[in-house]
């Protein structure tokens, strides 16, 4: 009877999981693993949310496997040792996952690789969390893209939908009994591995994030002109959902695809950002460290560690900066717009190194993922991928007054203004002093004109 292994890592679900679909298509048994991976762990707070959520999700796939019979195997250690070890002691002939095209991923992948093969073990990547991935997507030259509006044409020309958004539906009848698991089973509670239970902003597990799609596809047709209002819950929130796979990515396409109306157009759009930016960090590796533009690789950002600090702390004297980093403290989530605006008054406004923000993110962002937080932090800075030069900054003022008009979300995250009357996007200094808000850190006039002065004089140099 020939086995195998099922090591799921960002698809945390049972429905259209590709990697399980092919194991139980290849083998006659097949066992389901996680690993939790200390590399990935220890340097997070114990009470991080996105372990408590991965934790969450991977409870609810136990429960439904052993519905089924069966039983999830977890783990807390080196998946190099451990996913081979596994292997032989349940004598599996394959070990099947979907790959992961960040740098740390491959790195580890060649190294399980390279272990299993030296036991007679195969090891079997599909692709599942991107319709696209490296050199799927290339311009007439043979090269790979390096601006989403040509990228985005090129995706679209491609598309076979039958083929590119198919749903991998496993046999779970093959799924090995739990009796022969018994002996393999550990306890994983958050505690054991390390963790404090918390409960993540957003409900964990595939049937939540089918109930995230559900809610939002009634408003889908009017995403285009509502997303960008944080106050108006216009939004999918399943950038969560996508970074771990606890719903299928080709299923958010098929929704996307179904429908014709110009607000399905644009989410389909903002979907195909998310593969655009997995597209260039698989081709050009180099902006995890650097900039993907080099005539800034060597550029000095004069913004100080002070000024970083007060950006984190939500105390910049921008009521809609200060909303927005505040909320962002609290849920580990923030509004696609609001990213937007807190990056461009770090990097224009206090001109404090993109590479500051880019990993406060990376330590807070329940959806955090590597592609997409690096291009949209190199984005913001005009460092990055992008058609656009250097003179685009955001003034904070202005955003406020077009994207939260009444001041509702302002309200909400920044106490101190909720009773004020006026201007809530640029109260008076007076104002401030008797709500007990911060004045202004910069002028926004003023810092805009040395971003321009800073990033000019670097391009030409």
């Amino acid at each position: 009877m020939k086995r195998a292994l099922c090591w799921i890592r960002r698809d945390l679900r049972l429905t259209d999981n590709r990697a399980l679909c092919e194991a139980t298509e290849s083998a006659d048994a097949v066992a389901v693993v996680f690993i939790f991976d200390p590399e990935i762990l220890d340097p997070l707070d114990r009470d991080d949310t996105r372990v408590n959520f991965i934790h969450q999700s991977l409870r609810e796939i136990d429960e439904k496997l052993k519905q089924q019979g069966s039983q999830l195997l977890v783990r807390h250690g080196n998946p190099v040792e451990l996913i081979p070890q596994l292997a032989r002691e349940l004598m599996a002939d394959e070990v099947f996952t979907a790959h992961d095209l960040e740098p740390g991923a491959l790195k580890r992948d060649r190294s399980v690789r390279e272990a299993l093969l030296a036991q007679g073990t195969q090891f079997k990547t599909c692709k599942d969390h991107l319709v696209r991935q490296k050199t799927e997507v290339l311009s007439q030259s043979g090269t790979p893209f390096k601006v989403y509006t040509p990228y985005s044409k090129a995706w679209k020309a491609a598309l076979i939908p039958a083929k590119d958004f198919a749903e991998y539906t496993p046999d779970l009848s093959k799924l090995l009994p739990v009796s022969e698991l018994t002996s393999l089973l550990r306890p994983w509670s958050i505690e054991e591995i390390g963790f404090v239970a918390k409960q993540p902003w957003l409900a964990a597990g595939e049937t939540a994030a089918k109930a995230r799609l559900a809610t939002f596809l009634p408003k889908i047709d009017v995403y285009g002109e509502m997303r960008d209002f944080p106050a108006a819950e216009a939004t999918s929130y399943l950038s969560v959902d996508l970074r771990f796979g606890t719903i299928s990515n080709r299923e958010l396409f098929r929704q996307a695809y179904a429908k014709t109306s110009k607000g399905a157009e644009k989410w389909l759009n903002e979907l195909i950002w998310r593969e655009f930016y997995a597209d260039v960090l698989a081709n050009f590796p180099h902006v995890v460290e650097g900039t993907f533009n080099s005539s800034y690789q060597d550029l000095e950002w004069p913004g100080t560690d002070e000024m970083f600090e007060i950006w984190k702390a939500g105390q910049t004297g921008y009521p809609i900066v200060d909303a927005a980093m505040r909320c962002f403290a609290e849920t580990g989530w923030m509004h696609n717009r609001l990213r937007m605006i807190v990056a461009s008054f770090l990097t224009k406004d206090l001109l404090v190194d993109y590479r500051k923000g880019e990993a406060y993110f990376a330590s807070k962002l329940l959806d955090f993922e590597l592609a997409s937080n690096n291009g949209g932090w190199q984005w913001a800075a005009s460092v990055g991928v992008d058609a656009q030069p250097y003179f685009r900054i955001f003034n904070p003022y202005l955003q406020s007054v077009k994207f939260d008009a009444e001041g509702t979300f302002i309200r909400e995250w920044v106490p101190e203004l909720r009773g004020i009357s006026g201007d809530i996007h640029k109260p008076s200094p007076e104002v401030r002093a008797k709500a007990g808000y911060v004045p202004e850190v910069v002028d926004h006039m003023v810092q805009k004109e040395l971003a321009i002065k800073l990033l000019s004089k670097q391009s030409e140099s």
